[in-house]
């Protein structure tokens, strides 16, 4: 089986020893992605929504660069600080998986959803991933 990372300027460099996301065969594992902005450095958490789309668009941009989309996630983990937010996080999470004009969703993956005491730099929200071409 072959193994290789997966690195994009469009998404944040990591900030510990790992790598973005790792591609085995068939298989994205796209590490836990918190609300850093790539171009900037800089948190986008402004609110919980603002968070999680800059955690989306992190994912996006991983999962761009390895020549996949939201289609191909299969599994996702949510960790979140407060699940009295985890209805904002739902909300903008759900809007990731629909597909085009037609209304309807994607074949959303399978997912758990935690909440944690703490996330890397005091965030509210981290996401992983796994996806298959």
């Amino acid at each position: 089986m072959s193994k290789k990372a997966i690195v994009t300027k469009k998404a944040p460099s990591p900030i510990g020893p790992y790598s973005q996301a790792i591609l085995a065969g068939d298989m994205l594992f796209i590490s836990g992605q918190i609300c850093i902005d790539p171009e900037t450095g800089e948190l986008k958490n402004e609110s919980i929504r603002t968070e999680t789309h800059q955690v989306m668009k992190n994912i996006l941009a991983i999962l761009n660069e390895a020549e996949m989309g939201f289609a191909n996630i299969v599994k996702t983990s949510i960790f979140i600080t407060d699940m009295n937010r985890f209805a904002e996080v739902n909300e903008v999470y759900g809007k990731y998986f629909e597909s085009g004009s037609s209304g309807n969703h994607l074949a959303f993956p399978a997912r758990e959803t935690v909440q944690v005491a703490a996330l890397p730099k005091f965030v509210n929200v981290e996401i992983s991933a796994i996806a298959v071409k």
